[in-house]
């Protein structure tokens, strides 16, 4: 959808006369039915006068398209400004312009495409404007039908009209570059290189009629993705889906064909616990389905699985458009109905009700889901659930499906394929966490290594000799110990301190903890790691998990200040400190189910509280 669209002569004209403005509202007012506030009318007041300026220019054609507010179909992601013509070769070319009024960022070390920036009233990381521009036409690239078939070319830019560029500037920092060969940044004093950058992808007019193309293409994966993820699935040997999975997953496959079909919605709930390969269907489905032609999506809540998996399929490709593929679970809060065949909703858990930094958008992640997609698929393990906002639940999901007209099916996937292919290893932690009785007092018989350590020291030198053979063992911990904003960068600095022992948390920087070798040395907590899996995990368990009286215990008070997990529950103790208590209660023992299943061949364990190692190695049958 066009917010605004003509000849570059319209919108000289209309700027001239101060119509444009007006337009743009009567236009958003007309086709979104929503009013413009008075922030973004001076957005355009300000950035729109801008690329007048530099539209006046006589080698720019007049009757070149230009488009303001694009609306990449099937998303809410607005591009701010384009312009269409013909190359020396009469061949279609868009120029995208990422328009930005900031006058000052800094750079955020081990990020490839993120900085920070004062927007929104606040300092705030948001990702590169020249990775926006870039991403935005990716996404076109990947998914609209004309632009494929007639091969247009799209040049991304970002023009940061307001920003005074300085030698050795943090916006052209060293892991920038390979962004900005693909997607230049223009600033203040620019005007001109900007200019060039225009005229030499457009050298005559097409009477906007690329544009007005582009709008009306159909909505079709490309065939360089679909080849491009296929390949990749194909050389992945973690994605190789076993007995049960397969039955599901083509169970799936099918409903979502009928979707397509038949115009019914349909949602599919599949239960299964931690190792039982909810992620390998959702890949795999997510594979198959572009490989269709069908508009499919995975999506998380946590940002850690869709690094890694991402990482995983594209291999030493370091950027690619498999990006478009993985998304957050809060970018389907304006999404139109029905406007995405499938969406996979991995760790479906962990969906909140609220999006946005400050959760106030949106109404309800599963519904905008639901809403969103003709399929929706939603993995699920409620013993999963960690934090008050996780809202993830079958009876929530079924309850949104109703409300959406979506035929609702459900699904379980059973077989263990983490620690060691052993169910009874994950009957045993329940039992032991006094979840539920099981007849798996101890371990007899069961092949995994567990062991309770009696220093961090000890657990620590079993996890680096087990690293060191293919790199997949890591050291986790529940979030007892907080995570200062001013040293997340410092690897030298020790959040966790126990005793002479002392790690630090995973850096901020280092969104590849589960796969950077030198992540070893630091600790991962549930937000790093939940999603995921490892051959070998060490755990440290806190003081807000103890054994006191003959009973597991735990003690939301011991968690730090810096975790999101908790937050609100003291608010609701307040008014009900049972239900508080048996929340935390579910949180943290959770939490730890989770992190002591993340290890499919083994798991060690060190306890803050002696007690409660004395009371885990009595249930391994060990002398304490």
């Amino acid at each position: 959808m066009l917010i605004y669209n003509g000849l570059k002569s319209d919108f000289m004209a209309d700027t001239e006369n101060d119509v444009l403005e007006t337009k743009l509202y009567d236009t958003i007012k007309q086709k979104m039915n929503r009013s413009t506030g008075l922030s973004e009318l001076n957005s355009w007041r300000n950035s729109l006068k801008e690329m007048y300026i530099t539209l006046n220019d006589s080698a720019i054609p007049s009757d070149a398209g230009v488009a303001i507010e694009y609306n990449i179909p099937q998303t809410s992601k607005r591009v701010d400004f384009l312009i269409s013509g013909y190359d020396d070769n009469n061949k279609g070319n868009v120029i995208i312009i990422e328009l930005k009024q900031w006058e000052q960022l800094q750079a955020v070390e081990g990020h490839e495409a993120i900085v920070e920036t004062y927007t929104g009233g606040a300092n705030r990381r948001v990702v590169h404007p020249s990775y926006q521009a870039w991403s935005y036409a990716a996404l076109i690239k990947d998914y609209n039908q004309y632009v494929q078939d007639e091969d247009v070319e799209l040049h991304p830019c970002a023009y940061l009209h307001n920003y005074p560029r300085k030698d050795n500037d943090p916006l052209d920092a060293k892991q920038y570059e390979d962004i900005l060969s693909d997607a230049p940044a223009f600033t203040y004093g620019q005007r001109d290189a900007l200019r060039n950058f225009i005229k030499k992808n457009i050298k005559t007019g097409d009477g906007e009629d690329t544009l007005v193309k582009i709008e009306h293409g159909k909505i079709k994966p490309s065939k360089q993705l679909q080849d491009s993820i296929c390949g990749m699935l194909k050389g992945n040997k973690e994605f190789i889906m076993l007995d049960e999975q397969k039955v599901v997953y083509e169970t799936i496959l099918n409903l979502s064909t009928k979707c397509q079909k038949d115009n019914k919605k349909r949602t599919i709930i599949v239960e299964g616990g931690p190792g039982t390969g909810k992620t390998v269907v959702a890949i795999n489905l997510l594979a198959e389905l572009t490989k269709r032609d069908q508009f499919a999506q995975y999506v998380s809540k946590n940002s850690a699985p869709r690094i890694v998996y991402g990482y995983k399929l594209k291999g030493s490709m370091k950027r690619n458009s498999v990006d478009n593929l993985f998304k957050g679970s809060g970018c389907y809060t304006d999404a139109p109905l029905n406007s995405i065949g499938t969406i996979l909703a991995d760790e479906a858990h962990r969906l909140n009700e609220k999006s946005g930094m400050f959760q106030n958008l949106g109404e309800n992640q599963i519904k905008e889901i639901i809403h969103a997609s003709r399929c929706s698929v939603f993995f699920i393990d409620e013993s999963q659930r960690v934090t008050t906002s996780d809202i993830g639940s079958v009876e929530e999901i079924e309850k949104w499906a109703k409300m959406e007209h979506s035929e609702v099916f459900r699904m379980e996937l059973v077989s263990q394929f983490r620690c060691n292919g052993s169910d009874g290893y994950l009957a045993w932690f329940d039992d032991v966490r006094q979840i539920r009785d099981t007849a798996n007092y101890d371990l007899e018989g069961i092949d995994y290594d567990i062991r309770i350590c009696d220093s961090p020291m000890e657990m620590e030198h079993i996890i680096l000799e087990k690293n060191s053979i293919r790199n997949r063992a890591r050291i986790l911990a529940g979030y007892c110990w907080n995570w200062p904003k001013e040293t997340r960068n410092d690897v030298n600095y020790h959040d966790i301190k126990i005793g002479d022992y002392g790690i630090s948390w995973n850096l901020d920087g280092g969104d590849a903890f589960a796969i950077n070798p030198d992540s070893v040395h630091e600790a991962g907590c549930i937000h790093t790691s939940q999603g995921l899996e490892f051959d070998y995990v060490g755990v440290i368990i806190g003081d807000d998990m103890r054994y006191e009286n003959g009973e597991i215990i735990t003690d939301y008070s011991k968690r730090a200040k810096t975790d999101q997990s908790m937050k609100g529950i003291k608010g609701i103790a307040k008014n009900n400190p049972q239900e508080a208590n048996r929340l935390a209660d579910e949180i943290i023992k959770n939490t730890y189910r989770t992190l002591m299943t993340r290890g499919m061949k083994g798991c060690y364990v060190y306890c803050t509280d002696s007690k409660l190692s004395e009371y885990l190695k009595e249930r391994l049958n060990k002398e304490a």
